[in-house]
């Protein structure tokens, strides 16, 4: 018999191919053979769902959808057409807004709003779009091309106000507006006893881990309006809605609404 390498101790036995069979079974722990739960697999596909709809709203933001700009180059380029040779150019990802410009700026808002509400009622835009996020569920394109426009020009009148589309405070506001709250819903989901003049001051303020936890439920809302009718079916018990209103498409009205809201939101900062 070979003599027992230095390493290991000799009253050390060798395990059989059995137990050394049965070792590893016993270290990977009886989780490997549970079957999964169905509750627990239809949460993550909806967290997986939102998650994906709320990508979309950044994407929509950051660099825009197909031929859609972003929120901050549209914004910046409706400006610069108000203002022609006073038009200065902003590097920064929150505008400074100069006293003497406010109502350039009040001027190129209500064109974003006339533009996105005219994009609403174009039949056949949203499906034009294309660039589209693959998501796990089938979103009708009317209602794709819906939350993209609404996102797009509620971020768009937040920065022209002085807000940083990229800020999560901002951002989650900017979800809860594209889903169709109003500004007393969203006081509302924040816990904030104020009025939506001050209230975004108020929801900056808010520690980042609770806006990530209003985040996510503002993912779930764009799931339950925007998902399929089986996410619907799956996410109607127990998932905050705003307004009561689950599926169909955003119509202009609709996008007008959102425009106002934003307003009401965002003032100059």
């Amino acid at each position: 018999m070979s003599s027992t390498t230095s390493l290991m101790p000799e009253e050390t036995p060798t395990a059989t191919s059995d137990e050394a069979t049965l070792t590893a079974e016993e270290a990977t722990g009886p989780v490997v053979r549970e079957t999964p739960i169905a509750d627990e697999t239809t949460t993550t596909t909806a967290e997986r769902a939102s998650g994906q709809l709320l990508k979309l709203v950044g994407t929509v933001i950051d660099t825009g959808v197909g031929p859609l700009t972003g929120s901050i180059t549209w914004a910046e380029d409706r400006l610069a057409r108000v203002q022609g040779t006073r038009y200065e150019h902003n590097a920064d990802p929150t505008r400074k807004v100069r006293s003497d410009e406010h109502d350039d700026i009040e001027k190129a808002i209500k064109r974003l709003i006339i533009e996105s509400v005219e994009a609403a009622s174009v039949n056949g835009f949203v499906t034009g779009l294309g660039g589209f996020i693959a998501m796990p569920l089938t979103v009708p394109a009317n209602m794709a091309g819906a939350l993209v426009i609404n996102a797009r020009l509620t971020a768009a009148i937040a920065y022209l106000r002085g807000y940083d589309p990229k800020d999560p405070h901002v951002r989650t506001v900017v979800t809860l507006i594209a889903v169709g709250s109003n500004a007393q819903q969203i006081v509302k989901t924040f816990g904030i006893a104020a009025g939506a003049k001050v209230a975004i001051q108020a929801i900056k303020k808010l520690p980042i881990v609770l806006i990530r936890e209003i985040n996510k439920k503002a993912g779930f809302m764009l799931l339950a309006k925007f998902g399929t009718k089986r996410a619907l079916v799956t996410l109607s018990k127990g998932v905050p809605l705003v307004g009561g209103v689950i599926g169909g498409a955003v119509d202009a009205t609709m996008t007008a609404v959102i425009g106002r809201t934003a307003s009401a939101m965002f003032p100059v900062d």
